[in-house]
C-alpha cells in the first residue's frame, strides 16, 4: 500500500480552510499513485484546539466538512482514503463529551476508525478537560495492492509509555502492549507534538521500541507549524521493524511524503544541528504567529543589546527585512556605542529605523510628578519610567500603524523580574521569553559563525559576514537606565543564575536541593524569592515562544498570592 505521510500546518479552529488543506494534500498525493494520506492528530481541528471544542455550532460544523472532503475525494480522487484527526462527540451529556479520534475519510463515507486512550494532562496539554479516553487501540484492515493489511492505530501520548526512555509516563494502558499479538503489518501514530531541544531523538527512539515490541515498522505523523506559543516541528518520520530510520521527512516546513512498505526506505533527510532546529524553531513561530494573528508587519525597541538584536533577526529571517521596523529611543545614559550597533545592525538586517530620543520625555514626567512624590522620581522609579515611556512610543506606534509588536527580553529576566510591566513587556508576542541569557549568547554565536551560514541564506538572511556583530555579543549586558549600569549590579552572573533557574523552574527543585547540591545558601534563596516574587509580572507577560521543556505561560501554573 502505497502512503503519504501529509505533514501539515492548520489554523486553530478553521475546520473548513484545514479540511481544503488535506483535500489538497490527498489530490497531490494521489498524482504519486499513494492509496492512503496519514495526517497529524486532530488535523481538522488543529492542535490544540482549547475551548473552541466547547462551542456546539463549531462541532456541528465537523460532520459538514467531514461529508464535504468526503464527496470531494469521490469527485477528484476516489482512489485514496485519509486518516483525519477530529473530536468526535461520545453521544453523551456527561462530561467530557468528546473522543479525540481518528476518522477514516474516503470517496462518499467516512467512519471512526480510533479513539485516544492516554489523555495528556500536564504541561501545556489539558486533554481531560475535554476528552475522555478510549477504551481500546485500534486496528484498521484495508486492501492494498499487495493484499490485506492489518494496521495498528494511535494517536500522539499513545506511543509515550517507555518511562525508560521519557523519564516519566502518564497512569494508565499501555497502548502498545494490547497490539503486541495482533500480528500488525504496521503501526500509525499520529501526532501533534510540540518542539523543544532534544525531543526528535526521543521521538526516533520510542517508534524504534514500538517497532521492536510490535516487529513490524512505525509510522510517526507529527504537526508542523506555530499555534500561539506552541510550535511545531514535523520531523515526521518512518523506522523499520528494526528500529532503524527508512524516511525522514523535514523539520519546521509543510511537507508530504511518499512511503511504500513494500520498498522499504524513503527520502532521508539529516535533520539540523539542536542549535538550528533552535532558531528555524523560533522562525517559524514568529512567522506563523504574525500570519495567523493577521499581521504582516512586525515592530520592535532596537536598544543595542544582544537580546533585542536576536529578535531582530528572528523578525527579519520570519517575515523579510522590509517588513520589519526598529525603533530607537536613546536616553541620557544610553552609550554611543549602542546606538552606533544598533545602526550597524539593523543596516545589515536591512531595517527601516526612526530614532525617537526620550530625554525631553523623561524631563516631562520628572516635573509632571515632583509634586505628587515631593521631588523628582529617583531609583528604581525613575529607570522604571524609561522603560515605560519607551514602550508608551512603541504601542503608540504600533496602533496607528499596525505592525506586531515584539517584545525583547529573555527568560533569565522574566523570571526573576529583571523586566517592567507597562515597559519593556510591552508587545503581542515574547520572542526570546523561553531563551535564559547564556543561550541568547550561544545562540548569537551560532549566528555569527561559519556554521550557521547556510541556515543563513535558506532564510533569506545575509549568509557571510557577522549578523549580530562582535560589538554586540561581546558587551556587558546593560540595561542602560542610569550611568555606567551593568546587569550585574543586580543580578548573579549569568553563568551562575542561569543553571539555577533551570533547576527551579524545569525541574522543580527546591533551594534546599539546591544546597544539597553545592548550591551557595544565600543565593539559592535569593534567585528562589526573586522568582516567587515576579510571578504576578508574568501572568501580565506577552504570550512566550516556547521552545524548552517547561516555559512560562499555559504550562506554568504557580499562584501569585503563596507561601
Amino acid at each position: 500500500m502505497q502512503l503519504a505521510l501529509a505533514q501539515l500546518n492548520p489554523l486553530v479552529g478553521d475546520l473548513r480552510g484545514n479540511g481544503e488543506r488535506i483535500l489538497r494534500a490527498c489530490r497531490e498525493a494521489a498524482s504519486g499513485g499513494a492509496e492512503l494520506v496519514l495526517t497529524p492528530e486532530l488535523s481538522l481541528w488543529g492542535y490544540p484546539p482549547r475551548d473552541l471544542l466547547l462551542q456546539g455550532s463549531r462541532l456541528a460544523s465537523q460532520a459538514r466538512v467531514l461529508g464535504q472532503l468526503a464527496a470531494d475525494l469521490a469527485a477528484h480522487c476516489p482512489g485514496v482514503a485519509v486518516l483525519v484527526g477530529i473530536a468526535e462527540p461520545s453521544g453523551s451529556s456527561a462530561l467530557p463529551s468528546l473522543f479525540n479520534a481518528l476518522a477514516l475519510v474516503q470517496a462518499g463515507s467516512w467512519r471512526v476508525v480510533a479513539r485516544k486512550q492516554l489523555l495528556p494532562t500536564y504541561d501545556v496539554f489539558d486533554e481531560q478537560r475535554y476528552f475522555r479516553p478510549g477504551a481500546a487501540p485500534a486496528v484498521l484492515q484495508l486492501n492494498g495492492q499487495a493484499g490485506r493489511l492489518r494496521l495498528g492505530l494511535t494517536i500522539c501520548e499513545d506511543l509515550w509509555v517507555e518511562e525508560e526512555l521519557q523519564g516519566h509516563r502518564l497512569a494508565g494502558p499501555d497502548p502498545l502492549a494490547a497490539l503486541e499479538h495482533q500480528e500488525l503489518d504496521l503501526l500509525i501514530n499520529l501526532s501533534a507534538s510540540p518542539f523543544n531541544p532534544g525531543k526528535a531523538a526521543l521521538r526516533h527512539a520510542l517508534g524504534a521500541r514500538a517497532a521492536r515490541r510490535l516487529g513490524c515498522p512505525v509510522v510517526y505523523v507529527n504537526q508542523v507549524g506555530g499555534n500561539d506559543e506552541l510550535v511545531f516541528d514535523g520531523a515526521s518520520f518512518v523506522v523499520d521493524r528494526a528500529g532503524a530510520v527508512v524516511c525522514q521527512l523535514p523539520s519546521c516546513q509543510e511537507a508530504l511524503e511518499p512511503w511504500n512498505p513494500l520498498h522499504s526506505t524513503g527520502l532521508v533527510r539529516a535533520l539540523p544541528e539542536p542549535i538550528e532546529q533552535l532558531f528555524r524553531a523560533l522562525v517559524l513561530g514568529v512567522r506563523d504567529y504574525a500570519a495567523k494573528c493577521g499581521f504582516g508587519r512586525a515592530l520592535l525597541g532596537l536598544s543595542g543589546g544582544i537580546d533585542s538584536a536576536l529578535v531582530a533577526v528572528l523578525a527579519v529571517a520570519a517575515l523579510g527585512g522590509g517588513q520589519v521596523r526598529a525603533l530607537l529611543m536613546p536616553s541620557p545614559w544610553s552609550s554611543e556605542g549602542s546606538l552606533a550597533d544598533a545602526l550597524a545592525l539593523a543596516s545589515r538586517l536591512g531595517l527601516d529605523t526612526d530614532t525617537v530620543p526620550i530625554a525631553e520625555l523623561m524631563g516631562g514626567f520628572d516635573a509632571a510628578l515632583a509634586p505628587a512624590l515631593g521631588q523628582e522620581p529617583a531609583g528604581l522609579t525613575a529607570e522604571n519610567l524609561q522603560s515605560r515611556i519607551r514602550g508608551t512610543l512603541l504601542m503608540a506606534v504600533a496602533n496607528q500603524d499596525g505592525p506586531l509588536l515584539l517584545s525583547t527580553g529573555n527568560k533569565s529576566e522574566l523570571a526573576v523580574g529583571y523586566c517592567t510591566l507597562y515597559g519593556d513587556m510591552n508587545g503581542g508576542l515574547a520572542v526570546i521569553g523561553d531563551l535564559y541569557k547564556s543561550t541568547v549568547f550561544a545562540l548569537c554565536a551560532w549566528l555569527d559563525s561559519p556554521e550557521s551560514s547556510a541556515c543563513r541564506a535558506a532564510l533569506g538572511l545575509p549568509a557571510e559576514g557577522e549578523l549580530v556583530g562582535a560589538a554586540i555579543r561581546q558587551k556587558p549586558p546593560s540595561a542602560e537606565l542610569r550611568p555606567d549600569q551593568r546587569d550585574s549590579d543586580s543580578l548573579p552572573d549569568y553563568g551562575q543564575l542561569d543553571p539555577l533557574l533551570q533547576a527551579l523552574v524545569e525541574e522543580h527543585r527546591s533551594p534546599e536541593e539546591l544546597v544539597a547540591q553545592g548550591s551557595d545558601p544565600a543565593l539559592a534563596a535569593r534567585v528562589h524569592g526573586l522568582l516567587q516574587r515576579a510571578e504576578f509580572k508574568r501572568r501580565q507577560a506577552a504570550p512566550v515562544l516556547k521552545v524548552s521543556g517547561h516555559a512560562f505561560g499555559s504550562g506554568w501554573r504557580m499562584p501569585i498570592a503563596a507561601g
